[in-house]
């Protein structure tokens, strides 16, 4: 049979359950033991001191207005500390609202809801205007993290993607992409506290904290977030007091379904340096991988930018970019930047030369180098023929016509004389490779559908 104190306990539980989440109850009262009451002290066993910190600030109105109603009138509450689970023994603390001066009925009679609190003030998100979503172009390498991220920011805490953890190498657009979540959910839920942070700052932040006994009013801060982006979560490694806290911070959010956005520079698969509990709920949500961009996404977002900044470049060399300009967006956009500068400054007309000059001090250009077979070999795959198909004395229209393109593309593309271009493409001779470049210039200059195809296939050799 229980116990007065466990009846008096179990009767406030059943208050309290009523008036706030499934969540919230089992994660911070189903955990409490009650251990005695006597001299109207009403003792509680909580297993940690976060526990009694947590719980003073979000449920203490709540608890005291409950205990008034069940236990009696001027009930003080106090709380044990669980240290030693064999004895039981532990520090026994005071509530803070013990020192409350409460008129019991009107109390009583004015509750109206657990959450009721004051207005917190507005914060500045720390968000870059400039990295939304119109400016993330879309390829196949972030298709499913940029799709998740417009998913996110219209429902933040709400969908399974949480936490959102993203995550590739260095100028992909991960910071891009969590910025323009935040712009979102700002934008649709202006009353929600949004902030992004490094995860540098984030450790400089608590570092202050800890030097200034402050630790307390920093952890309260980062409770009240709802939706708090984290970017550069790796820096974290090794800061085993920074990880440990933040291991509250995201457990308090998670639970009280507020939305987490990390990025990294590497999977939590292969993350070293922070602890497994960490790694184990970054895993909890969705984890997404933004590539290298190919070179159609590239493309596009020289397009974009170009078309933002009101620029005139030139297609060639907006190709040239793109082909050589491998490895991130930021490169691609201080590669724009040195060509505006380049043009305005010093005068000098936007070309592929200047390209190559301005790219060559950002990456290492390897020049391609065209043969007369690779272009043979492209252009045959490009019209589905084999090799041996051009080679032969065959006077079908398709393969003449891949014969003469391939004759042509050599001359163009290559500084091999006419004989050994004709010998190569079926042992013909330098006139007949004269005649198949004429008809082909001739045949471009009137036929559209003809043009396009010989340009393709000139895109296709850049490529390769």
């Amino acid at each position: 049979m229980n116990t007065l104190h466990e009846q008096l306990w179990n009767k406030c539980l059943n208050v309290i359950k009523d008036n706030i989440s499934d969540v919230s109850f089992n994660t911070w009262f189903s955990p409490i033991v009650p251990l005695k009451y006597e001299n109207n002290i009403f003792v509680l066993q909580v297993p940690s001191q976060f526990f009694v910190e947590y719980i003073e600030e979000k449920f203490i109105d709540l608890l005291r207005v409950t205990l008034y109603r069940e236990v009696g009138v001027g009930t003080r509450l106090e709380y044990r500390v669980l240290i030693d689970k064999a004895s039981g023994a532990g520090p026994q603390i005071p509530s803070t609202s013990n020192n409350s001066v409460v008129k019991p009925n009107a109390a009583v009679g004015a509750y109206t809801s657990p959450y009721t609190k004051p207005q917190l003030p507005e914060i500045d998100p720390q968000l870059n205007s400039s990295l939304n979503f119109n400016a993330l172009v879309e390829g196949v390498s972030n298709k499913l993290a940029r799709s998740a991220g417009l998913s996110i920011s219209q429902d933040p805490g709400k969908s399974t993607f949480n936490p959102f953890f993203v995550y590739g190498q260095s100028g992909v657009g991960k910071t891009h992409l969590a910025n323009a979540i935040g712009i979102m959910a700002k934008q649709l839920y202006p009353e929600k506290r949004v902030l992004y942070v490094t995860a540098n700052t984030f450790q400089t932040q608590y570092t202050d904290s800890v030097r200034t006994n402050s630790q307390n009013d920093f952890l309260n801060f980062y409770q009240t977030i709802d939706v708090l982006i984290v970017d550069d979560i790796q820096e974290l490694a090794g800061k085993t007091g920074t990880q440990n806290t933040f291991f509250h911070i995201f457990n308090h959010l998670h639970q009280s379904g507020k939305q987490l956005i990390l990025t990294s520079d590497r999977s939590p698969v292969v993350m070293a340096g922070l602890e497994q509990r960490l790694l184990t709920r970054f895993k909890w949500g969705l984890s997404a991988e933004i590539e290298k961009p190919n070179f159609e996404l590239r493309k596009a977002i020289l397009k974009s930018k170009i078309y933002r900044d009101g620029l005139e470049i030139p297609e060639d060399v907006v190709n040239f970019i793109a082909e050589h300009v491998v490895d991130n967006v930021r490169d691609l956009e201080g590669v724009l930047v040195s060509l505006l500068a380049h043009s305005t400054l010093a005068d000098i007309q936007i070309d592929v030369e200047l390209a190559e000059k301005v790219i060559s001090r950002i990456v290492s250009i390897t020049k391609r180098v065209n043969t007369v077979e690779k272009i043979r070999d492209v252009v045959c795959e490009y019209y589905n023929l084999s090799v041996d198909a051009i080679s032969t004395k065959s006077r079908k229209r398709e393969v003449v016509q891949a014969r003469q393109i391939a004759m042509y593309l050599s001359k163009q593309l290559t500084k091999n004389s006419l004989a050994s271009i004709g010998f190569a493409i079926g042992q013909r001779d330098h006139a007949t490779v004269l005649h198949a470049c004429k008809i082909v210039n001739d045949q471009m200059d009137i036929d559209k559908n003809f043009r396009n195809s010989v340009k393709e296939i000139e895109e296709l050799l850049k490529k390769q």
